[in-house]
């Protein structure tokens, strides 16, 4: 910046010199050339005033003069001329001077020579008896007097350009001190040129607002760090020699990598894994899925592009284990309600096979029609089940959700299911008091209705059930307890699996569905509440729920 100061001003320096001298010696010029034309004018009118006194040696007193006196007639024939025979010149009618002397009294002109470097400056004047009265003189021309001055114009300029590169220097340096001592760590405290104070306002306004960008990378940085690392997915980025660029900790620990290595390859040498990494490095999007251990994941695989080149790839690993299992369980439905479905529709459909034969006596028609309700009501328990839990599985705003009392709600159950426990010669006791839940009064109900309804179909005979009820300060729970048969440790977990029985022969005979726990586990989930059970074989079982206890005074 220096440096350009310097010639600028330098350049400027010596431009205006040279302009000034153009400019004083265009000035003079023209002012002498107006005082000689005034000479001229008193010349003429000196020479008018001789003749009209009839000073007839007046011509030849003038041969050696620098001006030049020439008498012309109105026509512009040559009267007298101080330099030349008046004879032996040209007729001057034509003559600009001459002309503008007749018409208006006066007139100037100049005329240059052929080599530029004399011009000679008429003046004609227009006299009482219509002749006209010219005088001229002969000088140097602009050009001739700047070529007779080259020498002291070049010493002058030498010594301009001296003291131009002279001042230039000082004034470049003096001009840039204060801008080279500019804090720009706090430009709105230095002292410098009035006219850069916007400029430095501008600075230190941009370095906040640079800091506050720099900041908020650091923060998005620091955020991204932190979900990337407490991310259950992984992820990697590698270029295209397949070297790890980045990796988080969560990818190491699903691909069971002891720690990073330089190229991703080393991390999984399984063929899924590099067929994903080379397809995307191949510019195309690569998807499946990865086996490990007893791990299911998802990789994928997308190409990072730079206009039309490939410069690597982010590979993205998903644990979708639950995922795979809940396929699985799902198909595993599937075939159990097929199979559900298709035993009791083919007993009803074997019965009315044998009953539209006929030739059956009234005792094997109500025989087979008993067995075909018993099926069809089997059929109607198990669709009611499924809607149910599918009900569950979804979207479970749309009920009406409520204050309820669990100890209300037990009593309504105990009082559908007293006849079932008579036949089954077992007591039912409510133990505790009331408590508050909120939730869905239907879906309440039915896993009360379920968990006793169990503890009556695998009770003893003269067995009980008691329904307790316990609160405290956060939570409401209900615990159904029997003296049944209780399950296996090894099953305890699995009972709560549609369709899952611990014993298929009682289940069956007992008209159960195997979706009873199934339906209790839902409405638990869809009221946020946690289950637990315990339970010995031959000395019965206890399910517990405990719900967020909420006051029963309040109004919903």
């Amino acid at each position: 910046m220096t440096n350009k100061i310097f010639r600028s001003s330098f350049i400027t320096s010596v431009l205006a010199v040279l302009a000034s001298i153009i400019l004083i010696m265009g000035v003079l010029y023209n002012f002498f050339e107006g005082q000689l034309i005034k000479g001229l004018e008193s010349e003429a009118r000196l020479a008018e005033y001789a003749i009209k006194n009839g000073d007839s040696s007046f011509f030849e007193n003038f041969s050696d003069s620098v001006e030049r006196i020439t008498l012309i007639s109105g026509d512009g024939r040559v009267l007298e001329d101080t330099m030349a025979k008046p004879e032996e010149m040209e007729n001057h009618a034509d003559r600009e001077e001459v002309r503008e002397a007749l018409k208006y009294g006066s007139g100037t002109n100049v005329r240059y020579s052929k080599t530029l470097t004399e011009k000679t400056i008429y003046y004609a004047r227009k006299t009482e008896d219509g002749k006209v009265l010219r005088v001229s003189t002969t000088q140097y021309s602009v050009i001739t007097i700047l070529l007779s001055l080259m020498q002291p114009f070049i010493v002058v300029m030498v010594i301009a350009f001296a003291i131009s590169l002279l001042l230039s220097s000082r004034l470049s340096k003096k001009l840039i001190e204060p801008i080279n001592n500019i804090d720009f760590d706090n430009p709105e405290n230095c002292e410098t040129y009035e006219e850069l104070s916007p400029f430095l306002l501008k600075i230190a306004k941009q370095k906040k607002i640079i800091s506050s960008q720099i900041e908020e990378a650091r923060q998005f940085r620091e955020e991204f760090r932190l979900i990337t690392e407490n991310m259950s997915e992984g992820f990697l980025v590698i270029d295209n020699n397949f070297k790890l660029l980045s990796h988080n900790a969560a990818a190491l620990k699903l691909l069971n990598a002891g720690e990073s290595c330089e190229n991703v390859l080393e991390l999984n040498r399984t063929s899924d894994f590099r067929e994903a990494v080379n397809s995307a490095l191949a510019r195309k999007r690569h998807e499946n899925t990865l086996q490990l251990d007893d791990r299911t994941y998802n990789l994928i695989a997308n190409p990072v592009f730079e206009q039309e080149r490939v410069i690597g790839a982010v590979i993205v690993i998903i644990d979708v284990t639950e995922t795979a299992k809940r396929e699985t369980m799902r198909r595993e439905f599937t075939a159990n309600i097929s199979h559900e479905l298709k035993t009791p529709l083919t007993s009803i459909s074997g019965f009315a096979e044998l009953m539209k034969s006929g030739g059956m006596d009234e005792s094997t028609v109500i025989d087979f029609s008993s067995s075909i309700y018993k099926e069809a009501q089997r059929l109607i328990s198990l669709v009611s089940d499924i809607i149910k839990i599918s009900e569950l599985d979804g979207d479970v705003s749309h009920f009406e959700w409520e204050k309820a009392d669990l100890y209300e709600l037990s009593e309504n159950v105990i009082s559908t299911l007293k006849n079932s426990a008579e036949k089954k010669n077992v007591s039912i006791n409510i133990i505790g008091g009331h408590a508050g839940v909120f939730g869905v009064r239907q879906i309440l109900e039915e896993m009360i209705y379920n968990l006793c309804d169990n503890a009556i179909k695998y009770n003893r005979d003269g067995g009980t059930v008691d329904v307790i009820i316990n609160t405290t300060d956060m939570t409401s729970s209900i615990s159904v307890r029997d003296t049944g048969i209780g399950i296996p440790l090894q099953q305890q977990e699995r009972v709560f699996e549609r369709f899952y029985r611990v014993d298929k022969g009682r289940s069956k005979a007992e008209g159960g569905t195997g979706l009873g726990l199934s339906i209790v586990k839902h409405g638990a989930a869809c009221h946020n509440a946690e289950i637990s059970l315990e339970s010995t074989v031959g000395s019965g079982t206890t399910i517990t729920i405990t719900f967020k206890r909420v006051s029963l005074k309040a109004t919903v």
